[in-house]
């Protein structure tokens, strides 16, 4: 599902208004969509709207109205004097029959749920003063709050605290998401998210043209690989995985299995001789050649391979760094992880003018925080306005790759701008190991010829189905192995048999 910006949202809202449907009507399905959500959520008791002076407020006004209309016990607290709304704000305040409690804490009372119509999605600065003791009040009184847009104090677009936020049960919106309901810490606030049609036209989308989406198989659909009946191992590709010295061959056998699982037909771990009994003994179906030099993997890599994954346990330094480049020269897939990324730090542009040097170079690159502050260090800080998703997006632009910023809300990032964010990866992800299955599952979807971006999305979107699929208490050797589950549910929810 594409996600729009507070701008974009505007966007479809001006459209929409100009197409002929005025701004009231929309509010009032708004409001007609809150109520059913607070219906849902408190079938009985009192209600409390909080209403703020905008839209989002007017948006709670309708909600009260629709609520004390079906024979609800609704209240009203307004930030600001009624006399001061303006727009379709005061025209859905004009509907509220009911008393205008002022904003005092002390008023919250204990009601069954709190509907919070404060700020919403276009908040763009700090909350402060008594906005900002009515949001800890409302937190603080354990009472559910359903909340409208996003919970206040969430910025729409960077997910971030502006000072402080409402933590919602559950927050409808309406046509489509926005990234801060999907980014940290935004997505920790918003509960239960409820997406809800109030009469916008899809048809709208390709006049806004929104280039982030959230990371789901309707975004790639089109791109997955699909074994064909005629096809074998070959078809499917190869995949190379480079491995480190013998004290460090795990992650590069983690990689390789997750390519093979995700759907490589062949995978070699090219591994240095001192190694190889290590990874021989180890390995069954993922192949083991003597590779100890940038040589002898341009000689390995120049038949019939497909894809790279360079950086797993590797190790950090000139000759990690040869092999990069050995990979880009030979014009194969790369997905660039962990040591491969670090062996560039002091010099990231290096690696970047290396990869926009071929303008078709399919390459991915997979830092956590961590590596990617070393490469692009300028952008390792988030605040109010600049996001993960903005950092991300700007990294993808400098390097000419698509830049994957890994963590519980991963980012993919594209040069051409587009972006998709992902919300399904459990908190037990975070575990050793777990980045060397994501960068294999990657190559596997490269190998197989999907482009670099729908490569990427695949592989994180796979990666945290398979660590639900594994639940609590999984390690990094688990991912691959509920692989066949997650392909399985995958092809029951694409209609594809098997």
């Amino acid at each position: 599902m594409e996600l729009l910006t507070t701008d974009e949202m505007a966007r479809a809202d001006e459209l929409t208004i100009a197409d002929g449907t005025p701004g009231f009507e929309l509010m009032r399905a708004v409001g007609r969509a809150v109520a059913d959500a607070a219906n849902d959520l408190a079938e009985e008791g009192p209600i409390l709207v909080v209403a703020g002076r905008g839209n989002n407020g007017g948006d709670g006004f309708v909600a009260a109205a629709e609520l004390a209309a079906q024979g609800r016990d609704v209240s009203v607290i307004l930030l600001c004097d009624r006399a001061t709304l303006k727009g379709d704000a005061a025209l859905a305040a004009k509907g509220w029959k009911g008393e205008v409690l002022p904003c005092d804490p002390s008023l919250i009372g204990s009601p069954a749920l709190i509907i919070d119509a404060l700020f919403g999605a276009g908040l763009d600065r700090p909350v402060k003063g008594d906005p900002k003791v009515m949001i800890d009040a409302i937190n603080a009184s354990g009472v559910p709050v359903l909340a409208v847009d996003l919970p206040s104090g969430i910025n729409g677009n960077s997910g971030a605290v502006m000072g402080a936020a409402i933590l919602a049960t559950e927050t409808v919106t309406f046509f489509r998401p926005k990234p801060g309901h999907l980014l940290l810490p935004g997505r920790s606030y918003c509960g239960k998210l409820r997406v809800i049609d109030i009469g916008i036209n899809d048809g709208v989308l390709s006049r806004i043209g929104p280039k982030t989406a959230e990371n789901n198989p309707d975004l790639w659909q089109d791109a997955f690989p699909l074994p064909r009946v005629d096809g074998h191992k070959f078809t499917r590709g190869h995949a190379v995985v480079l491995s480190g010295d013998i004290a460090a061959t795990g992650a590069a056998r983690l990689s390789a299995r997750a390519a093979l699982r995700g759907g490589a037909g062949l995978v070699t771990v090219a591994s240095p001789r001192d190694a190889l009994a290590v990874n021989a003994a180890a390995l069954t179906a993922v192949m083991v050649r003597p590779i100890d030099t940038a040589e002898e993997f341009a000689g390995l890599i120049g038949g019939k391979v497909n894809a790279c994954i360079i950086g797993p346990g590797a190790g950090i330094g000139a000759r990690t760094a040869g092999f990069v480049k050995a990979g880009l020269a030979a014009k194969r897939s790369l997905v660039l992880d962990a040591d491969a990324l670090t062996s560039f730090a002091d010099a990231p542009d290096r690696l970047f003018d290396l990869i926009k040097a071929d303008p078709e170079a399919e390459v991915v690159l997979t830092p956590h925080e961590g590596e990617f502050s070393r490469l692009f260090s300028d952008l390792s800080e988030e605040s109010e306005t600049q996001s993960k998703l903005d950092r991300v997006a700007a990294a993808a632009k400098r390097s000419g790759a698509v830049v994957l910023l890994k963590g519980p809300d991963t980012v993919v990032a594209s040069p051409d701008g587009r972006a998709a964010i992902a919300s399904n990866a459990p908190p037990w992800l975070a575990t050793a190991g777990s980045g060397d299955v994501l960068a294999g599952l990657i190559g596997a979807s490269l190998t197989q010829g999907v482009p670099a971006y729908e490569a990427a999305c695949i592989g994180v979107w796979m990666h945290g189905e398979a660590g639900s699929e594994a639940g609590p208490g999984l390690i990094a050797e688990d991912l691959t192995e509920v692989m066949p589950a997650v392909f399985r549910r995958l092809y029951d929810r694409l209609g594809i048999p098997y």
